[in-house]
């Protein structure tokens, strides 16, 4: 048998701040850990593991709505995985819509780095067309066309 973690210890190898880690706990996608006698957390191999699943899924941006669905199939090894399938199709497709939005915003950002040719900031193109996109930006990006 291999000597328990402290939590200290998960922290360490898993790359995860204590306060995460209590807070995973506190919102159930990390189980009750342990406790010795006087009161302290103790993990194992299993709650090594189970940490390092959320780590990688969060670092792929999966919710964690999305890593408890993900968990519960876990859980059960035997169950069809399709429903894991299904959430990374979604997570995919978000995905695929931040790139494409991140895509109009820098070309957004290319287009006001290269308008402004000095002078007072009064007459600033950049500082103005910011300004004109908060404003419409307050009534969704949909709605906002831009100057191209």
């Amino acid at each position: 048998m291999t000597k328990p973690l402290t939590i200290g210890d998960l922290a360490a190898a898993t790359g995860t701040k204590i306060n995460t880690i209590r807070f995973y706990e506190e919102i159930g996608v990390m189980p009750e850990p342990a406790r010795t006698g006087s009161g302290r957390r103790t993990y194992g191999r299993r709650e090594l593991l189970r940490l390092t699943f959320i780590r990688h899924g969060r670092a792929l941006g999966f919710s964690i709505d999305e890593l408890r669905s993900l968990l519960r199939v876990s859980d059960h090894p035997d169950c069809d995985c399709a429903e894991a399938a299904a959430i990374a199709r979604r997570h995919l497709q978000a995905v695929e819509e931040q790139i494409l939005s991140l895509q109009r915003v820098r070309s957004e950002l290319e287009s006001l780095a290269t308008s402004c040719e000095g002078g007072k900031a009064a007459d600033c193109r950049v500082i103005e067309a910011i300004a004109d996109l908060g404003l419409v930006s307050a009534a969704g990006p949909a709605e906002h066309a831009g100057p191209h």
